[in-house]
């Protein structure tokens, strides 16, 4: 089947370029939740100076945000079926505005990192729903809207290190007050712009994602992301430490990792699926991470600087292969069954910045990188032992060109 080409306005309706003024509000904020997902990387080392604190208790800010969005994905399609897309993105963004400003006025690691919880809560809300809306929403088709959304990842990813660099090289805490100001800004323009749109005609129970877990497709691709969030997860809250780096130098390093995982993930990897199959570009993206981590471990300043960078580009490959496997290899409702292979990844989100500072505590600043290594060849590995499991999406299936972001799951 011929696929479709969102820049092809002829053939669609309506360009990427083209697109109501709601979709562009929902892409708008998308961009500034997305940022907050890096956001604190450069001035992680800020924080902890700032606060009299040891970096595992630092990075507890993903633990918290993490731990709290993997159990919010089994209540984020239960509350969006029922209340709507539109009333369940404000309700994320009002979250996100309260508890960024909140985080901004810690006194303590205990209250930031509390803060950050609620901040996790409302970003799984408004980035769970985003998509599907912006799908619902948009002229020219859902290949356009994906694109759309996936830019608008791509995008956030880069440019939180660089807000968080440029704000925090004042004071660590003016990184969060202006995301709460952009995000209030989302707020509104969702408010003023965005209609609500048709609730589903059944319902999603809290047991659903769970129970599409019993498909064992989806089991293998969540056991495996979880391996492999283990890894990512290790590189944005761990590095940062690694290099010691100003927040200018540290954002500008993050910036250019942010980059390369928007292009890899929107322009090379469904070339590389298209050609090779989603099973064989996964385990060879996976087994390249792993080498990258090896040498970031072990390479001089100036190499493991390069190394961190060029990791963006096997991130990029894997968050969009892991998602199109996520989405279509189960019969399960694509809503249900990203939940459900989210609440399993995000789990190891959380796990990575805790362990690898205490890691680093137990034995030395390499083995971290050599752990995070193994997670990622243990991803592999569970993708070669079960590509019969997963061929049949890869071999039968037209791609979803959906992404997730680090927090995003869902697709048309």
């Amino acid at each position: 089947m011929r696929q479709e080409d969102p820049f092809d306005e002829g053939a669609t309706g309506g360009g990427i370029l083209r697109q109501p003024k709601a979709v562009w509000a929902t892409a708008g904020a998308s961009v500034v939740a997305f940022m907050g997902i890096g956001l604190v990387d450069p001035i992680l080392p800020s924080i902890a100076q700032g606060l009299d604190a040891s970096a595992s208790q630092v990075s507890l800010l993903f633990t918290s945000y993490f731990l709290i969005t993997a159990f919010a994905m089994l209540i984020t399609g239960f509350v969006s079926s029922r209340i709507g897309g539109r009333k369940t993105l404000l309700a994320g963004l009002a979250l996100v505005v309260v508890f960024a400003a909140l985080s901004g006025t810690s006194s303590s690691v205990a209250e930031l990192v509390g803060f950050r919880a609620g901040w996790g809560l409302g970003n799984a809300l408004f980035v769970s729903t985003a998509l599907a809306v912006i799908v619902g929403a948009a002229a020219g088709g859902s290949a356009a809207a994906i694109l759309l959304y996936e830019s608008a990842l791509g995008l956030g990813m880069a440019c939180g290190p660089l807000l968080g660099a440029l704000l925090g090289d004042a004071s660590w805490r003016y990184p969060f007050f202006g995301t709460a100001a952009l995000m209030a800004i989302g707020f509104l323009c969702i408010a003023a712009f965005l209609k609500e749109q048709p609730k589903p005609a059944v319902t999603t129970s809290l047991l659903d994602p769970v129970k599409a877990l019993g498909h064992g497709g989806l089991a293998s691709v969540a056991a495996s992301a979880f391996f492999y969030n283990y890894a990512f997860f290790t590189i944005l809250a761990f590095t940062p430490f690694v290099l010691d780096m100003t927040p200018y130098r540290s954002g500008a390093v993050f910036f250019a990792w942010g980059l390369l995982l928007a292009v890899f993930s929107v322009l090379v990897a469904p070339r590389l699926q298209r050609r090779f199959g989603s099973p064989k570009v996964l385990g060879a993206s996976l087994v390249l991470l792993a080498a990258d981590l090896l040498v970031l471990g072990y390479g001089s300043h100036t190499t493991a600087i390069v190394a961190t960078v060029v990791s963006g580009a096997f991130i990029g490959m894997n968050n969009t292969v892991y998602t199109e496997l996520a989405l279509g290899v189960s019969d399960a409702p694509r809503p249900v069954a990203s939940a459900g292979y989210n609440f399993v990844r995000w789990f190891a989100a959380a796990a990575a910045p805790f362990l690898a500072p205490k890691i680093e505590e137990w034995t030395d600043i390499h083995v971290p990188f050599v752990v995070a290594a193994l997670a990622a060849l243990a991803g592999a590995a569970v993708v070669g032992v079960r590509r019969t499991a997963l061929i049949h999406e890869a071999e039968e299936r037209e791609p979803v060109h959906a992404l997730e972001d680090g927090v995003t799951v869902f697709a048309d």
